[in-house]
């Protein structure tokens, strides 16, 4: 459980820094247009604090760590998310410094996607595993509440 929330913790940190970084960076080299650096801290505290907060708390109802698929999942997805951040710096710090990317930067970019998606994957046949077999139907007992 703690190693989720260190998880969104840890985005929650990065999305702060990385809105600081795209404000200063592009008022730095005197940028005005649109570049992948302005969406990175929203997909950072979207994809990363938000999420692994949900998480949190589907752990407290449904123990996801018991899980077999729950370390490949937080490590794949957090993998995935890496990449696919890392990508977006690199390329949105590319358009501000005026330097075209490249298509191979597209191709790592969408190796990063296809990564968080194998990850989300894992989490949901994991969460599958560990929620109960069978709702309980309700009581058809009446309760006399007058008593």
């Amino acid at each position: 459980m703690r190693k989720i929330y260190v998880a969104a913790h840890v985005y929650m940190i990065l999305g702060l820094v990385s809105g600081l970084f795209y404000r200063e960076f592009t008022k730095l080299n005197d940028f005005t247009g649109d570049s992948q650096l302005s969406v990175v801290h929203t997909h950072i505290l979207a994809l990363g604090m938000l999420f692994f907060l949900i998480v949190l708390a589907l752990e407290k109802l449904f123990t996801l760590t018991a899980g077999k698929l729950f370390t490949a999942f937080f490590w794949v997805y957090n993998a995935g998310l890496a990449l696919t951040i890392g990508l977006m710096i690199v390329r949105g710090s590319m358009t501000v410094l005026g330097h075209e990317p490249g298509a191979a930067l597209d191709g790592i970019s969408g190796l990063g996607h296809i990564t968080i998606t194998l990850g989300l994957i894992f989490f949901f046949v994991n969460l599958g595993k560990c929620l109960p077999a069978k709702e309980e139907a309700p009581s058809s007992e009446v309760h006399d509440v007058r008593r």
